[in-house]
């Protein structure tokens, strides 16, 4: 695989992970309400690992092919985004609120974020379409390194991409609004909103026209 291949790569991926959407509305929800963003971005970070291994396993393109798996797929995405977006606005008092003891903010609590944060990511049926789409974009078909091996770095450099950004969005969130509680509830009523709104869309895009 020709390193130019690899940077054209990088390049479309860090564009793609800099446009807000779901992950980024979970990501600063975990910063204003978490001690640390590091459980929440380990679960977006697992759900693209579950993607990648999923293309490479060659599932996807089967998914891509059968309209009754994706839309059911997609419905089931589209509702626990609605979901998760309904519970992150319900609980926008909390935000800004005095972190939690370490005691309080580990254990069962971060795993939870873990696993929400891998239905963000892993559920994201746009998210499975675009990796069908985008990683074999950038394979050698005829190299020297097996396809699956390409792809699965290719996945590997976009996942830890999107770490790096969601990293310092979380961390940057924290930083601002912790202090300003006011501002704190809004950004995460309006997390909250996006999640909803991006669920109703998948939803509505199943309706047959």
């Amino acid at each position: 695989m020709a390193v130019s291949s690899i940077a054209a790569f990088f390049t479309v991926s860090f564009l793609l992970v800099l446009v807000p959407g779901a992950d980024w509305a979970y990501t600063i929800t975990a910063g204003l309400r978490d001690r640390s963003v590091v459980p929440a971005v380990s679960g977006l970070m697992l759900g693209y690992v579950g993607l990648t291994a999923v293309v490479v396993a060659g599932v996807a393109a089967l998914v891509a092919q059968t309209p009754g798996v994706l839309t059911a797929l997609t419905t089931l995405g589209a509702g626990y985004l609605v979901w998760l977006g309904a519970t992150t606005f319900a609980g926008a008092k909390d935000a800004g609120a005095p972190l939690a003891d370490d005691a309080e903010a580990g254990g069962s609590g971060a795993r939870s974020r873990v696993l929400k944060g891998a239905g963000v990511s892993g559920l994201n049926p746009k998210a499975l379409l675009l990796y069908v789409a985008l990683l074999p974009q950038f394979a050698d078909q005829h190299g020297q390194w097996p396809l699956a091996l390409q792809i699965g770095l290719l996945g590997l450099l976009h996942m830890c991409t999107a770490g790096a950004v969601y990293l310092g969005v979380g961390s940057l969130a924290r930083g601002l609004l912790r202090a300003r509680p006011a501002a704190a509830r809004v950004i995460t009523r309006l997390s909250g909103v996006v999640m909803v709104g991006l669920g109703a869309l998948l939803l509505v895009e199943q309706i047959p026209h």
